[in-house]
């Protein structure tokens, strides 16, 4: 029977659950739960460390490398085999490595660690673990771009839109195997930091790995041709970039956020063309027109923390209430990716973005309407209260976000090299990250123009109104210039299987 696009049904992406994606959505879900352990680790920390402010500070800088090296980490999984495996290998690698952090926070917790400090082994243990993470992430990536067929059983090649619409379905369950994990875990972490001592916690906290380790041994790798070779340009590169954005976080220069955000640019730039040598040049066009679009889309600029201190302040909000909000916020944004994923990753990406930048706008204005005291009319003439604003507000629009991710990640994997997808992942996601960090500049900006502090809050209306208005025309504005070159004429990039 000849492949085709048939307009999908509800829970559409859950059809492609199976032994194949069942790996880097193993790795995902475990990634998502790794946090089971942080609010005993922030209680542990302040309570029976000695490191200073400037010393967690310092460390936060440090645990940003790993990351940083994702390009390099995600072209060694392309590139160098261990024990002849490229992807099952590095899996049980990042596992382990999670696993002996656990373990080592647990023995520092029980005061079980001879002549080592217990900061000592807490700094060696975040970083295994951020260490670990990031391996695991580079492999699933590419997981994801090689569980999908390119090719019939005959040889012959499949309908791209096919193979774009079930390498969207993927990307739907990647984020919902993500976001599923972080849930799962977010209410009974807390309950296990208050009930349990810390070292018991972080031994429970030892089994989440456990999840990637059952997603490699379910893992089927084929036969593959040599990998390619890897490329001193991309791990040199890579390194000194990793480096210099270090070096700029710790001396911290003037103006270091502006440096480090065109250094990146520029670095990355170089990095994606390089990667995209054999891309043929309409294609390529296209997808340098799409990272823009999606750049624009992502760097959006907040309004910064005013809103939230007028929300605790004005509102009432609390630190329960915010729980709930996220809570709220995560459980909806897993439903909305399983109801709706399916049928965005179908439709034309400049469609999807503008539509989910209008409708973020829209949904801003219930807050911007609060600023000027809308709930107090609701609450007298309706009987709905800022709170009862607040819930229906996130319900609404807190899928928006992973919605916006889920055709990112499809075009992401659709083009993604042979035989470099890990590093193809790894350099995009630089790239979207470095929109965010350029949003975060801007909100900076705005934030310069109507300064906002802790209980003067005469300029957030107009704060607010000027970054919803900014990042609606950043997303609006890019479509309209950079539409007619969206629509790749060439399809997947073709695989290896």
């Amino acid at each position: 029977m000849p492949d085709h696009v048939g307009p999908p049904g509800l829970l559409a992406p859950l059809r492609r659950l199976n032994r194949r994606t069942a790996p880097p959505l193993l790795v995902y879900l475990a990634a998502g739960a790794s946090g089971f352990a942080a609010i005993a680790e922030t209680f542990w920390v302040r309570e029976r460390l000695g490191l200073s402010a400037p010393a967690l500070l310092a460390l936060a800088a440090w645990l940003t490398v790993p990351w940083t090296l994702k390009m390099v980490v995600g072209h060694l999984v392309d590139t160098v085999p261990i024990f002849g495996s490229r992807r099952r290998s590095y899996i049980l690698i990042g596992a382990l490595l999670q696993v002996a952090a656990s373990l080592a926070l647990a023995a520092a917790a029980a005061g079980r660690t001879g002549s080592a400090s217990a900061e000592a082994v807490y700094v060696a243990a975040s970083l295994l673990v951020v260490i670990g993470l990031v391996v695991q992430d580079c492999v699933a990536d590419a997981l994801t771009t090689e569980v999908v067929d390119r090719t019939d059983p005959e040889g012959m090649p499949r309908d791209p839109a096919v193979v774009q619409a079930e390498l969207g379905d993927v990307q739907v369950l990647g984020r919902v195997a993500v976001m599923g994990g972080a849930f799962a875990v977010a209410g009974i972490g807390g309950w296990a930091a208050q009930a349990l001592p810390a070292a018991i916690v972080f031994l429970i906290g030892a089994a989440v790995p456990l999840l990637s380790v059952i997603g490699a041994v379910l893992l089927q790798e084929t036969a593959e041709d040599a990998p390619l070779r890897p490329d001193r340009r991309i791990l040199g590169g890579g390194t000194v970039f990793a480096a210099a954005l270090l070096a700029l976080g710790l001396f911290d220069p003037p103006y270091a956020p502006e440096i480090g955000l065109l250094l990146s640019l520029g670095v990355i730039a170089w990095l994606l063309r390089t990667t995209m040598a054999g891309i043929p040049p309409a294609t390529r066009r296209a997808m340098a027109a799409a990272a823009a679009v999606i750049f624009a889309f992502r760097a959006a600029p907040p309004a910064g923390p005013g809103l939230q201190w007028w929300q605790m302040d004005v509102l009432g909000y609390d630190q329960g209430f915010f729980g709930v909000l996220a809570q709220i916020g995560t459980g909806l944004a897993i439903a909305g990716s399983l109801l709706l994923g399916g049928r965005i990753v179908r439709l034309p990406l400049g469609m999807v973005l503008g539509w989910l930048a209008a409708l973020g706008a829209l949904l801003a204005l219930p807050t911007i309407g609060m600023l000027f005291g809308l709930h107090h009319w609701t609450e007298a003439h309706l009987g709905i209260g800022a709170r009862t604003i607040g819930l229906v507000d996130t319900a609404l629009s807190a899928p928006l976000a992973q919605l916006g991710m889920i055709p990112v990640l499809t075009l992401i994997a659709v083009h993604a090299p042979p035989g470099r997808q890990a590093t193809w992942f790894a350099l995009v996601a630089s790239l979207m990250n470095l929109a965010l960090q350029a949003g975060n500049i801007f909100s900076r900006g705005l934030n310069a123009a109507f300064p906002v502090a802790r209980g003067d809050y005469g300029a957030l209306p107009a704060l607010v109104i000027a970054a919803t208005v900014a990042g609606l025309a950043l997303a609006l504005g890019a479509i309209l210039l950079l539409g007619p070159w969206l629509r790749s004429p060439a399809g997947p990039a073709p695989q290896s299987q």
